[in-house]
């Protein structure tokens, strides 16, 4: 266990806050620890048929590069994740999705963040307006299924909230965990 002995200072910004501490370790050395309080977010691995999903292209200012992704966002206060999953696929993409499962739950940062990653794999897409999101997303793109997974290990998609759903996502369907009344 680690005792903070201090805060050494604070950042508040609209979606999170970070701290800096001065803490003593357990064998009493003091050290500095940064700990980033980010609200729960949703991602979704939205599924046009079997064989195709849509991703995001979307431009990531720490990378300085431009992604492509699953949909996903921040939960907003007070809201359930699987509303905020529904929300950002419509935002991101446009689509309202019939069926919506949630396949796993991960912190992206555990070493200094308490940031929740919940991921949902959503089928029965439909196209209900333009996405609304163009602050965020510069272009939606239909991928097939097998080629992400080649995408991803050639090293084209980096991102780890795509690289998870989509690895879990296929290990399920393989196990038969995925019902086939999923993709209706």
């Amino acid at each position: 266990m680690e005792e903070t002995l201090r805060t050494l200072g604070i950042l508040r910004a609209k979606h999170f806050s970070a701290r800096l501490d001065s803490v003593r370790l357990k064998t009493g050395k003091i050290t500095e620890r940064i700990k980033v309080d980010h609200p729960e977010a949703a991602a979704i691995v939205p599924f046009l048929d079997r064989e195709r999903i849509l991703m995001v292209r979307q431009w990531r200012y720490a990378i300085e590069a431009e992604t492509l992704e699953i949909p996903a966002g921040k939960v907003d206060p007070g809201e359930e994740v699987a509303v905020c999953a529904r929300r950002e696929l419509m935002e991101e993409t446009g689509h309202s999705a019939r069926n919506m499962v949630e396949i796993f739950n991960y912190y992206p940062a555990i070493g200094y963040s308490d940031e929740v990653i919940r991921i949902f794999a959503a089928s029965g897409l439909e196209a209900v307006s333009e996405y609304t999101d163009q602050d965020e997303i510069s272009k939606l793109e239909v991928v097939e299924f097998d080629k992400v997974h080649d995408m991803i290990t050639k090293g084209a998609i980096r991102d780890g909230k795509t690289v998870i759903g989509i690895a879990l996502f296929r290990a399920k369907m393989e196990r038969g965990e995925i019902a086939d009344d999923f993709f209706k």
